[in-house]
């Protein structure tokens, strides 16, 4: 990082299922993510702009069949040494890097910030979700009859007379 000149640099980077498998994530079934990076280098401050946009598979949390949800995240870093890192500068976060590299690895960020753009429900809309494990969750066979419930015979206990 402290060999480059002075200026802006545009990268662009495709990351997919293999990316996401190299952080042992099974959770992500496939993707498709381009990352633009910006890169501009000042004296001794390095901002990078990121912009994630693309899309990642995983199953849904109804039906597990797979379900293909659409992410984007526009992160904006501060390259620091010697600051802590997590610490905000003109809204940018703040990460730290071994001033000996020569480049900046920005893998961690990419996937932290491809997760983080994922909803926590991860649902098929309304109709969308397999009708054979949909009838498995709405099968009356799934609830206990009131005659084989223990607490049967507590119905009415604390009802007046």
């Amino acid at each position: 990082m402290n060999g480059w000149t002075e200026g802006r640099k545009e990268f662009q980077v495709s990351v997919g299922k293999e990316f996401f498998e190299a952080f042992e994530n099974s959770e992500i079934l496939d993707a498709s993510v381009r990352v633009d990076i910006s890169v501009e280098k000042s004296g001794r401050v390095t901002d990078v702009d990121m912009e994630l946009s693309g899309t990642l598979t995983v199953p849904c949390d109804r039906c597990l069949e797979d379900l293909v949800i659409p992410v984007t995240a526009s992160p904006k870093l501060r390259v620091g040494f010697g600051r802590e890192e997590g610490e905000e500068a003109d809204g940018r976060e703040i990460i730290v890097s071994d001033p000996s590299l020569p480049d900046l690895d920005l893998s961690q960020v990419i996937y932290d910030y491809s997760m983080l753009a994922l909803p926590l429900q991860r649902v098929h809309p309304e109709g969308g979700c397999n009708p054979a494990a949909l009838r498995y969750l709405k099968s009356e066979s799934t609830e206990p009859e009131a005659a084989q419930s223990p607490f049967a015979s507590l119905k009415g206990l604390f009802e007046e007379k």
